[in-house]
């Protein structure tokens, strides 16, 4: 199957690192549709049809999905105002981008990569899940070593603490996991891989050996929310108490 990116796609974006400023990008914005935007939008059509058959609570939108090419720079020291990759994210239902654990895929200047798992959980979400790695470390430990997941990203990868976390036996039979605190499974690869015919193919095997993970990650943080009051609840207990007596 031949890959929506091409030569361009990669010549555009590497044009875009060297002039990364909006009135360069405007008078070439017709470009980035077609070259860039236009083959992210070929590869969620794709996407949306082939996921369901292996994960099919796995949202492929481009309302969700899709990244915008405009930088969020009030909090950065870098004010360069334009992502110089593409990239779209998959979550899981009822999850919206930015929560929980999902699948994930860009394409670079310089490379590409493809996998997924859990980037930056709060500190919440991470508690949750280092309770479910206690109970079910055996079941992470079969997930991360199966032969399709090894052959598709290696291993399980993220920043580690030095020690198993407080609250946890030094010597507890999960200790290796207990001490991520990112939760990655990806590969990278060349960046004119994306323009193979063997990319497409890549991406669904990457994301059919990364799911048990995901699902793995995001058991917790789903039993959690089914546990927290409504908002409605909540909000009328804030009311309540904001009344003034008598």
């Amino acid at each position: 199957m031949t890959s929506p990116f091409t030569r361009k796609t990669l010549s555009f974006l590497r044009s875009l690192t060297r002039n990364n400023d909006r009135e360069w990008f405007r008078a070439r914005k017709a470009d980035y549709e077609r070259h860039v935007r236009g083959p992210m939008m070929e590869m969620l059509d794709r996407l949306a049809a082939d996921l369901p058959r292996f994960a099919p609570e796995v949202i492929a939108d481009p309302r969700v999905s899709l990244y915008r090419i405009y930088r969020d720079t009030r909090f950065s020291a870098d004010k360069t105002p334009l992502k110089t990759h593409a990239a779209a994210h998959f979550p899981s239902k009822p999850f919206r981008r930015g929560q929980g654990a999902g699948l994930y895929f860009e394409v670079a200047p310089g490379w590409c990569w493809i996998g997924g798992g859990l980037y930056m959980p709060s500190p919440q979400d991470l508690q949750a899940i280092r309770g479910h790695i206690a109970a079910h470390h055996r079941a992470l430990h079969r997930i991360v070593t199966r032969p399709a997941f090894t052959r598709a990203v290696g291993r399980l990868d993220g920043e580690q603490l030095t020690r198993v976390p407080r609250g946890y036996l030094e010597d507890h039979p999960g200790e290796y996991y207990l001490r991520f605190k990112q939760f990655l499974a990806g590969r990278e690869f060349e960046a004119e891989f994306a323009t193979s015919p063997r990319f497409y193919r890549q991406v669904l095997t990457t994301f059919e050996a990364v799911v048990p993970l995901v699902r793995f990650l995001n058991a917790p943080l789903l039993k959690r929310s089914a546990q927290a009051p409504p908002a409605e609840f909540l909000s009328h207990r804030r009311q309540t108490a904001q009344r003034p007596a008598g």
